[in-house]
């Protein structure tokens, strides 16, 4: 493979433009990152010290292998919504390595409503589990939860995708043999209770960690009983009487040390075979990136200078370079595993979705996993392109994406439009994780699209009633609202604290994030046996 040759000058006044901008917005999600973090109040933090448990950061790093890194999933969850302080959705998940073993973590944190299960919650521990069986990775679970949060129910219980939904999920993992292990480090109280008792391995905190169905106030209700939260459901009675329990542990630290002797002595993970080259650093420096792109999304980049700074070694094999140059194709490596990358430089054509559907149908019979980098308005529309078939090859491109069995990886570097998003392997498409950049924006079309697309509405309605055209005045009156709410709703922030995302990543580590998220879906068949096509409308 050649390297690219870049043709950025870092001295230009653009670069450093777009460099000092870039930096200010990973500055801010790093703030963001920190706050998610550590932002608790005296009062909660308080009540954790005082009843021994551990932070659940700390929690996380004595179950992580020492000096290895961690994937995490959805930092920024929930940000904005409720009162704005339910960071993470309440619960820390990610990927990381225990016992030398990739797996899927969930930690939940009672220093947040005493972990409260809110509807983000629900949908981030959703989106953990779709995590394990997509890459067949075990799931370990550190549960301290005070159940769900009432004031909220009637958006945590009934739906398909509420709440009973983790338990069905937990018990098609067990079918499918990925293990799950749980720590009961506080109340697990009705669902939370089946939560823990469906996992293969129950680690049992004494004193703080609880299971039953119905706590002590609701036994009080019903029945008149007055009993403790540890005679009801503690570690002493579910390890020596009930059974629930597996082990007995003393306090959290020893929990996740049984964790740990647990996840060691599971079967040997057999994972994937690629054909790996030696990892090597990009010829260019990923830091330059912040140059090359820019907040202004109408501002156009060649995407061949992102890739430079993304794969190994800056190496590309390009795949018809000169047929449908608006989509960039070709086969890289990225920390030795091989991809098949399709990457936007501007909008998608026929010839861009043919060259696309013809490509993806290559990646996935040589078991090559596929990486989108979006930065997309959507298709070219107008009645010539429609006479050329623009629909059609839509449709092709469409149905190679979501037919498409290996794993598949999209990063949002720019924009991510109508259909385009569609196409280039967005949420609804399945790709094992979809993150974004902290200038991508999102979106049915962009702001000034739509305020055109209803002021044009507008005018041919007047047209037809015989009244006159809007004034200038009018138009801004109709444009500005519109542009303004694409804009707030169309934010990375906004995206990702509603789990559109697994994450907003800094443009400079994409590399390593991809790396991560790679070796870890090599848990799973590289191509599982559904593999084909549809019909493509020729």
């Amino acid at each position: 493979m050649d390297v690219i040759e870049s043709k950025i000058d870092i001295n230009s006044e653009e670069y450093q433009k777009n460099y000092s901008e870039i930096t200010a917005l990973v500055e801010d999600l790093n703030k963001e990152k920190d706050r998610s973090m550590n932002e608790r109040s005296e009062k909660a933090l308080k009540r954790q010290d005082d009843s021994g448990k551990l932070p659940a950061k700390k929690k996380l790093e004595l179950l992580l292998d020492k000096n290895t890194p961690f994937l995490e999933i959805a930092p920024l969850a929930a940000k904005g919504m409720y009162d704005g302080k339910i960071h993470k959705a309440g619960v820390i998940v990610g990927i990381g390595i225990v016992e030398k073993r990739e797996c899927v973590i969930s930690i939940s944190d009672a220093t947040i409503k005493g972990g409260s299960i809110y509807p983000m919650g629900v949908k981030k521990a959703l989106r953990c589990q779709q995590v394990a069986m997509e890459n067949r990775l075990p799931l370990i679970s550190l549960l301290d939860s005070a159940g769900a949060y009432l004031p909220l129910q009637s958006e945590i219980f009934p739906d398909a995708n509420d709440g009973g939904r983790i338990f069905y999920n937990q018990a098609q993992m067990s079918k499918m043999g990925i293990p799950q292990i749980v720590g009961v480090m506080g109340l697990c109280t009705a669902g939370g209770a089946y939560g823990a008792a469906m996992c293969d391995d129950i680690v049992h905190v004494k004193k703080h960690g609880a299971i039953f169905l119905g706590g002590p106030p609701l036994v009080k209700a019903a029945t008149g009983e007055d009993v403790s939260a540890n005679d009801l459901g503690g570690a002493e009675l579910h390890c020596s009487e009930s059974g629930v329990s597996d082990y007995y542990a003393e306090d959290d630290a020893h929990a996740i040390q049984i964790i740990r002797k647990i996840t060691k002595n599971l079967p040997a993970a057999e994972k994937a075979n690629l054909k790996m080259t030696t990892p090597e650093a990009p010829f260019y420096d990923p830091k330059e990136l912040y140059g090359i792109v820019s907040p202004d999304l109408t501002k156009p980049y060649d995407i061949r200078e992102v890739i430079a700074r993304i794969v190994d070694g800056s190496r590309f094999l390009e795949f018809k370079e000169m047929f449908g140059p608006t989509l960039v194709t070709g086969w890289a490596n990225i920390h030795g595993y091989p991809v098949g990358i399709l990457a936007n430089n501007g909008v998608l054509f026929s010839k861009s979705a043919q060259k696309a559907t013809q490509f993806i149908q290559l990646c996935d019979r040589r078991k090559i996993p596929l990486l989108f980098l979006q930065n997309i308005n959507g298709f070219i529309v107008g009645s010539e392109y429609e006479k050329e078939g623009i629909t059609k090859d839509g449709h092709k491109m469409v149905n190679a994406v979501s037919t498409a069995t290996v794993p598949k990886f999209t990063v949002i570097v720019g924009a991510s439009f109508g259909a385009g998003n569609y196409a280039m392997c967005g949420r609804a498409y399945s790709p094992r994780f979809l993150w974004m950049w902290p200038n991508a924006q999102i979106g049915v079309m962009g702001g000034e699209q739509a305020a055109e697309v209803l002021v044009t509405i507008t005018n041919d309605q007047k047209k037809r009633l015989g009244n006159p055209s809007l004034t200038s005045e009018e138009v801004d009156f109709i444009k500005q609202p519109v542009i303004e709410a694409a804009f707030k709703d169309g934010q990375a922030y906004y995206s990702t604290s509603r789990l559109w995302d697994d994450g907003i990543i800094d443009p400079a580590k994409t590399r390593d994030v991809l790396g991560l998220a790679i070796s870890a879906s090599l848990n799973a068949p590289i191509r599982d046996d559904a593999y084909g096509y549809g019909v493509f409308r020729m």
